[in-house]
């Protein structure tokens, strides 16, 4: 037996239950898992309240982790047991041992330590494909970022600097304003007090942007729109404020002929190839110092739903581990 947070129905942070599950053995093809760390995302809170539903009930949530291969399954060939590993996107990772494919999995080398790789996977990968693959950036661009200063935004933010993009933070408070610009963003927006498109105006010039990501959904997909400039992209990618609304693809073509896409890292990692092009890329600068994982709250495992609430009520900063 082995401890795990699991949800027994949809709903707020106090569905989040300490439970003993079982393990068993892993599978052709799989391994168990004796976990170290997991990451926290918003996913899990999508996840918690039903907005992605997440199949049968009780669930074991968490979509990233980084763990020791304690046990091989039949035809793994690629890891042997006492390989430290990780992985994003695979539900179930709020336990303390788990069974995963092992083509799911990347090794992490020994000098990214337990909470740093348990924060990146998830996160990095996010900030990959949006940088690389969503919109390619180039040196010399100027973005949007909303949440500069959470687990996606500063590395994003930090990410982009390295590749000579000008990066425009979105934050909600002076100390989130601060964070964001030691890692990377040369302007500020404070939501809460500036509009935004008057703002992105006010700094490019009245160009407007190349690419906007947006993690908030709802509440700012007509500000996103509007500061972009012609045949920008918006990449909505988020719902902290809720899914944003169906709208008439025809408002984009008097905006400037503009695109817009709701990526998602599941298909950005859905073969074995993605995994592998992304991870090593996002290994790499992170191993290089070009990019630091910031970890700014931990919680032990057990207290997941104390976590849960921070994040909701937009307290933390930065990436947030729950420890085993």
């Amino acid at each position: 037996m082995s401890s795990a947070i699991r949800i027994h129905q949809y709903g707020g942070a106090e569905q989040l239950t300490w439970d003993q599950v079982e393990v068993g053995a892993p599978a052709a093809g799989q391994v168990r898992l004796r976990q170290l760390a997991c990451g926290l995302n918003y996913i899990d809170v999508y996840c918690r309240t039903g907005l992605y539903p997440v199949g049968d009930l009780p669930a074991v949530l968490g979509m990233e982790a980084v763990g020791i291969v304690d046990e091989l399954g039949d035809g793994v060939e690629s890891l042997q047991v006492g390989d430290r590993v990780a992985y994003p996107m695979h539900l179930g990772a709020y336990a303390e041992q788990r069974l995963i494919e092992a083509d799911k999995l990347i090794r992490i080398p020994d000098a990214i330590d337990d909470q740093t790789a348990a924060a990146m996977m998830l996160k990095g990968l996010t900030a990959h494909y949006l940088l690389f693959r969503t919109y390619p950036v180039k040196a010399g661009d100027t973005i949007l970022m909303y949440a500069a200063a959470g687990g996606v935004g500063l590395i994003l933010c930090q990410w982009a600097k390295q590749l000579g993009v000008h990066v425009i933070g979105c934050v909600g408070s002076d100390e989130k304003a601060e964070l964001a610009r030691a890692n990377g963003c040369e302007h500020i927006i404070l939501y809460r007090d500036e509009d935004i498109p008057t703002r992105v105006a006010e700094i490019t010039g009245g160009e407007g942007v190349a690419a906007v990501y947006d993690s908030i959904g709802k509440a700012t997909f007509e500000a996103s729109l509007d500061s972009l400039r012609p045949f920008g992209v918006l990449a909505t990618y988020g719902n902290a404020s809720g899914p944003v609304e169906p709208f008439s693809p025809a408002i984009l073509a008097p905006k400037g002929s503009l695109y817009v896409t709701r990526p998602t890292l599941g298909t950005h990692i859905a073969t074995r190839e993605l995994l592998v092009e992304g991870a090593e890329r996002l290994i790499d600068v992170v191993q290089s110092g070009q990019v630091k994982i910031q970890v700014n709250q931990t919680f032990e495992l057990s207290r997941c739903a104390e976590a849960h609430r921070a994040l909701e009520n937009r307290e933390t900063t930065g990436s947030t581990v729950l420890t085993i």
